[in-house]
């Protein structure tokens, strides 16, 4: 069985670390190193990571923020140079807790651990089923749920949205502005990124500055659409990939 994990860090020299030790580990695979906290949340939060090194002491959100916050089946291993805080690491339920500098073999003994952990996992859930439904190998793999919320960070504080909330998304220059039901929340983070965050087919980008909530189109109109009362255009470059998604769904 291999593990699926993202490194988060904020500093480059200790993902490095974690991503060479990765590498050497033949049932780990390494989906994403990243400095963003968010980044990695919203990963967690879409499904389908199996294991987490995670940092404890990170500006936008801390380790122990970013465990109270997520959900999901992830395990975590914490890597930190910290040790005050194993013990409210350990009520969490982390996996394992590592001090830096981290040497190789105690990184080894601690994902072992966890591979250990979801391998008898995995089999009891086999050992269990009735015969009629054992799964083939593409049933038995991790099955990714529906996400239906991202988090933001504003200028004070993390922000949970709700995807069904949201209206449209104008891009700026240096940030966004994400337009829901009730509120405007502004983020620094750029179009690309929020795009790719945000479900393929609910979510489409109809112009260089904006996104659209599809469900929530009023009415289009050559090429400009109307979401609660806002005139939205639709760029040349977006146009032919949009109109193919609005055909599909028999608009």
């Amino acid at each position: 069985m291999i593990l699926k994990c993202i490194a988060v860090d904020d500093e480059p020299l200790a993902l490095d670390i974690i991503e060479d030790y990765i590498s050497k580990v033949p049932f780990l695979q390494l989906v994403k190193r990243t400095e963003n906290a968010i980044e990695a949340l919203q990963l967690v939060q879409a499904g389908g990571i199996d294991l987490v090194f995670l940092d404890i002491q990170m500006p936008e959100l801390t380790g122990i923020q970013f465990l109270k916050i997520a959900t999901g089946k992830s395990n975590y291993i914490l890597t930190t140079a910290y040790s005050q805080y194993a013990l409210e690491s350990y009520d969490l339920n982390v996996s394992d807790y590592l001090l830096k500098p981290i040497a190789f073999d105690r990184f080894y003994k601690a994902v072992e651990k966890v591979h250990n952990l979801v391998q008898k996992a995995d089999s009891t859930v086999v050992s269990n089923s009735e015969p009629t439904v054992i799964p083939s190998v593409t049933a038995a793999a991790p099955v990714q749920q529906a996400q239906d919320f991202i988090f933001v960070k504003t200028e004070h504080k993390i922000q949970k949205i709700e995807l069904d909330d949201i209206l449209y998304i104008e891009g700026l220059k240096d940030y966004i502005s994400i337009f829901t039901k009730t509120e405007r929340v502004i983020t620094l983070q750029n179009m690309k990124k929020m795009e790719e965050t945000l479900p393929k087919g609910e979510f489409i980008r109809v112009h260089k500055s904006y996104i659209i909530s599809i469900d929530k189109i009023e009415s289009i109109e050559r090429s400009r659409i109307t979401i609660a009362k806002k005139i939205i255009p639709i760029g040349d470059t977006y146009r032919d990939e949009f109109f193919k998604l609005i055909d599909r769904k028999n608009v």
